[in-house]
């Protein structure tokens, strides 16, 4: 049991990390933020009592703590060969290669994103949205600080990476928040790739993924959903919210006439403006793969549940 004192302190350390470090112009405030926010957030995973939430905080606590040191190596050469903490100004080219991998880190992207689906399921759905939603806005904005200075060659095979990982990763589950972890990488895979061209509709795609994300997590929670298989059964019980999760799950695949649609158009819009049709070619065929999982919730929640009687 957490006291009311606790989950007031808790909830204003991981509000004021996340805003302490999108609003800082130094390196080292950057990071006490994302250490005040990691550290706060840790008691609230492990607030279950459970073998497989100690599991997860400590999982987490790593992976976070690893690309906290990333950061700081990172910062520190950086300084060592300019003299500068000004984050506009990592100019070194090792610095901006560790970080953009310690961000990455941070966020759950691939290569680094081991931890998120283990993480996400050993905590509550709570706990979740917070870890797919607002926990991604710091590394984020410091990302789209640097942007310039990254090799777009890194963010762009990173991109490409964690949507191929996302949608092929979310096809096995059956486990709704392992799945959602997945669809979370997917679209961190499309914020990253685009990150490189223009990052303003870098923002504009996380922006509108949280926006999609966090009704399908409240009504997962208010419903007490798990698997694929609580969703065929809770129609009878909710039905404008098994209807609204399938329609958020087809927007989030990026399925026109739905809101998902916009950035991942806008983003393939940019890419063949910039002559890399190659690489709008991959994510059309990746964000198929990503498709495939979507779909098959839909399905589920339309097709196996018995017809409304009036």
């Amino acid at each position: 049991y957490i006291t009311p004192t606790a989950i007031t302190i808790i909830t204003l350390s991981i509000i004021m990390g996340t805003i302490l470090t999108m609003s800082s112009s130094n390196w080292l405030m950057a990071w006490i933020g994302l250490e005040l926010n990691m550290l706060a957030i840790l008691p609230i995973i492990s607030k279950p009592k459970t073998t497989r939430a100690s599991e997860a905080t400590i999982k987490y606590f790593l992976t976070q703590a690893i690309a906290s040191a990333m950061m700081l190596l990172s910062s520190t050469t950086n300084a060592w060969q300019t003299g500068n903490w000004d984050i506009l100004e990592l100019k070194n080219k090792f610095s901006t290669t560790i970080m953009a991998l310690s961000l990455m880190m941070k966020m759950g992207a691939a290569p680094v994103h081991f931890w998120l689906p283990e993480v996400l399921q050993g905590t509550t759905l709570q706990t979740a949205l917070l870890i797919t939603t607002w926990q991604k806005l710091a590394p984020v904005t410091l990302m789209y600080m640097i942007s310039n200075n990254i090799q777009p060659a890194l963010l762009m095979s990173a991109g490409v990476l964690s949507m191929v990982v996302g949608g092929l990763g979310g096809i096995n589950q059956t486990q709704l928040r392992k799945m959602m972890a997945y669809s979370s990488i997917n679209n961190l895979g499309w914020t990253i790739m685009i990150m490189a061209l223009s990052p303003n509709l870098a923002i504009m795609n996380i922006t509108i993924y949280i926006i999609m994300t966090t009704p399908v997590f409240l009504m997962m929670k208010n419903t007490s959903m798990k698997t694929l298989q609580n969703l065929t059964t809770t129609w009878t019980t909710s039905t404008a919210t098994t209807l609204s999760i399938a329609l958020l799950m087809l927007s989030t695949s990026g399925l026109p006439p739905f809101t998902g649609f916009m950035p991942k158009m806008l983003a393939l819009n940019e890419l063949i403006t910039q002559k890399l049709t190659t690489l709008a070619t991959l994510a059309i065929m990746t964000s198929l793969i990503s498709l495939l999982f979507y779909l098959r919730v839909a399905y589920l929640i339309m097709m196996l549940t018995p017809p409304m009687t009036i």
